[in-house]
């Protein structure tokens, strides 16, 4: 049976608009005011259904059908500024079942693997952006997994050095700390703070794509 996806669009006030597909955390895209931000949405389609595939859902994916706008809500100056969500979709404030949770963190767990699969394999330097700008590989590295740990993960109470970013092995086991402690929350009916948890998930998952399929569209390894 195919279904539709459900999208959440979030409007900036000025400059821009996120598309969320809510029920698959990770695949959000953005466009300028006026433009067709589904169209953008839907280009990336074939590239989280690897993510899908990765963590299991692949053939439900397969199945979805056209994208269907259920929401829209007013975003925050992020929104404008770095266009990304800010908002929590209304289909992530209700409680998870056990099933849709162990869904939604093998995603999180599917972004993060995408993510250091792209790290990698890129090249160290990467293609400059149209103005000449843009962090290098191990500058992107730094700042997402940084990120993750400093302003996302202290949320559900985990707290952890940021030289762990820099050691595989200790990331790989504040990861565990990690989706385990938004387990512990969810079966205690806690929010990760002022946010939804669902929205938490969906908000990490997007930042390590995001930046994973930044380094593969500015990868310079076959020029090289």
């Amino acid at each position: 049976m195919v279904k539709p996806v459900r999208v959440m669009l979030e409007n900036g006030k000025k400059k821009r608009v996120v598309a969320s597909a809510f029920d698959w955390p990770g695949w959000d895209r953005s466009a300028k005011l006026g433009d067709d931000v589904l169209a953008v949405l839907d280009t990336y389609r074939h590239r989280f259904a690897k993510v899908s595939e990765l963590a299991g859902y692949g053939d439900e994916f397969g199945r979805l059908g056209d994208l269907d706008v259920v929401e829209r809500v007013e975003g925050i100056g992020m929104t404008d500024y770095y266009g990304v969500s800010g908002r929590t979709a209304t289909g992530e404030r209700g409680s998870m079942t056990e099933a849709e949770l162990d869904r939604k963190l093998a995603l999180l767990r599917a972004s993060w693997s995408t993510f250091d699969d792209a790290a990698a394999r890129v090249s160290a330097e990467l293609r400059k952006g149209p103005r000449g700008g843009g962090r290098e590989r191990d500058r992107i590295i730094q700042h997402v997994n940084g990120a993750e740990i400093h302003e996302f993960a202290p949320k559900v109470g985990v707290k952890v050095s940021l030289e762990v970013r820099d050691d595989r092995e200790a990331l790989s086991g504040y990861r565990d700390e990690f989706a385990d402690a938004i387990r512990e929350h969810h079966a205690r009916g806690e929010p990760a703070r002022s946010w939804a948890l669902q929205f938490l998930i969906r908000r990490c998952a997007w930042h390590m794509l995001d930046h994973a399929w930044e380094l593969e569209d500015r990868d310079l390894t076959d020029a090289q």
